[in-house]
């Protein structure tokens, strides 16, 4: 039976999720940001065969995420993106394009 499952978590559960997915063959297929009023929701989506997982949570607009490009190299493209786009503030990212992934004339313009 194929499942989609929408998991809320803790900020700082995301590392630990994130390997328990890896190491139960899951993958990386998408990671968003939407924002919300001083406050940011962040989506992580894990596909293993055609079951996904969405892990969800909310940070403050000052809180540091902690990058998981340490366990899906990938992830550092979106962690990025988030930054650049949002502000997210995202610490320890493997390839880390410090604000500059995107050519953009305004400044993280997801972020008001």
């Amino acid at each position: 039976m194929i499942e989609s499952i929408v998991e809320s978590i803790l900020p700082a559960d995301l590392l630990a999720r994130a390997l328990t997915l890896k190491n139960t063959g899951y993958h990386i297929v998408q990671m968003c940001a939407v924002r919300k009023p001083a406050a940011y929701e962040l989506s992580y989506s894990f596909a293993k065969e055609y079951d996904m997982i969405n892990v969800r949570f909310t940070v403050a607009e000052d809180d540091e995420v902690v990058s998981i490009s340490n366990i899906f190299a990938p992830a550092f493209l979106y962690e990025n993106e988030m930054r650049d786009l949002f502000g997210v503030k995202i610490t320890m990212i493997n390839l880390d394009y410090e604000g500059n992934l995107y050519r953009i004339d305004t400044k993280t313009p997801f972020k008001n």
